[in-house]
């Protein structure tokens, strides 16, 4: 996995942990938490609107508390990512989120993204003051810290000064522990902290090890796991995470097993459903690889009725007009990986009659509805799709790809 990889994996899985990073003695702590648990639940249900509306009471109920002012932010800039991932036909891991022209936010965005973890800074730093050993207000600084790395990878593509800011958030949810062994919340961050330094290529490790960054594939992983059984509001995070790791670790059984349960818990999130599809087609291939063929067949068969599904909920609103896009595209990415490239081949073409689909994510589903016809040999098809590529504006390396095909027939990798 690409060093900026891990920084989005950072970003969406780490900076959101900060909500028990509160006194138990605070004047309506109950009350805070409460409008926590309101908030994550929006954020995990993609409910941007409701999320924002109740971290602005905590902001207004709680003005002294970091945690109104930098969940405002991480909310911000998820959103914006989420835009992203609509515009490129990802999911939750498929794809990376790193700074380029097209993904790079507006300048109105960066601004209000840096106003927010700026005031929640020095409302962490003034409480450390008054108090330098407590671990709430510790936590709470590492978890700004760690938000603010993230996004300089991500907006900035500054990965090394995103290093230092995340090497440095890290050290304090290390302090963290020393104060109070039993917040296992804290460990998010240090675990995938640990895989990520753990799993990078050697020579981005050796830049690491001179800024004393050292870590452990195995390390993090356990840790993690920690965290999915033993943490607090930190426990769905870790799970989602270690949903996404899981897969690069070949460990296809229990990253389904996450997805499902993400799913079960957060229906409102169409994204874990596609998760879950993503991972039972993955299974069902490697079922099949091994000539378990009723077992491969059922999966399959469940993968595909969760699209059915999705698609059939666009009747009852339950799926908004752009993200119906993306049910379209990753229904298509399956279809195809399971070798049947025609049947795809209609999924990438019904998201480009998606009104609202992102413009990005029509070039890209023309695109693979010709590379899924050259597969089906239907040379012709393909080729007036390629030059609907061409036709429309450039992203990325879409063009490029487009012209080859135009000058050989697609195939894939072997």
């Amino acid at each position: 996995m690409k060093l900026s990889n891990f920084f989005i994996l950072l970003l969406l899985f780490v900076a959101a942990s900060h909500a028990v990073a509160q006194s138990a003695n605070t004047p309506g702590s109950s009350r805070l938490e409460q409008l926590r648990a309101e908030g994550s639940e929006a954020l995990f249900s993609l409910d941007y609107e409701t999320a924002r509306r109740t971290f602005k009471e905590i902001v207004h109920e709680f003005p002294d508390e970091a945690l109104g002012p930098r969940m405002l932010a991480w909310t911000l800039w998820l959103e914006t990512l989420n835009q992203g991932r609509l515009s490129k036909g990802a999911i939750y891991s498929s794809q990376s989120f790193g700074a380029t022209s097209e993904d790079k936010p507006e300048p109105k965005t960066v601004e209000e993204f840096r106003d927010f973890t700026r005031r929640a800074e020095q409302l962490a730093r003034t409480h450390l003051q008054r108090n330098p050993h407590d671990p709430q207000t510790l936590y709470e600084l590492g978890s700004t810290e760690t938000l603010k790395a993230s996004f300089a990878a991500t907006a900035e593509g500054r990965y090394l000064a995103a290093l230092r800011d995340a090497s440095s958030g890290v050290d304090h949810e290390r302090e963290v522990l020393k104060l109070d062994p039993g917040f296992h919340d804290a460990e998010l961050a240090i675990g995938l902290y640990d895989y990520v330094l753990g799993s990078l290529p050697l020579s981005a490790k050796l830049v690491a090890s001179l800024m004393g960054a050292r870590g452990s594939r195995k390390r993090g992983l356990a840790t993690l796991e920690r965290v999915a059984k033993d943490g607090h509001w930190e426990r769905d995070y870790a799970k989602l995470l270690l949903m996404t790791l899981y897969k690069d670790e070949k460990r296809l059984a229990e990253s389904l097993a996450l997805a499902r349960d993400l799913q079960a818990e957060y229906p409102r999130n169409y994204l874990f459903k596609l998760e879950t599809a993503d991972r039972l087609i993955s299974e069902a291939i490697e079922e099949r690889r091994q000539n378990r063929i009723a077992a491969a067949d059922a999966l399959q068969n469940e993968a595909l009725g969760i699209f059915t599904s999705l698609l059939r909920e666009r009747l009852a609103d339950r799926i908004r007009e752009r993200a119906l896009g993306l049910v379209h595209f990753r229904y298509g990415e399956a279809l195809l990986a399971l070798g049947q490239p025609e049947n795809a081949a209609r999924e990438f073409l019904a998201t480009t009659t998606v009104r609202e689909a992102a413009g990005q994510l029509v070039t890209r589903a023309h695109l693979r509805a010709a590379q899924s016809f050259d597969l089906a040999g239907k040379r012709n098809e393909a080729l007036a799709e390629y030059r609907i590529v061409l036709a429309r504006p450039d992203v990325r390396d879409l063009q490029e790809q487009a012209r080859r095909g135009i000058k050989e027939t697609y195939k894939l990798a072997k």
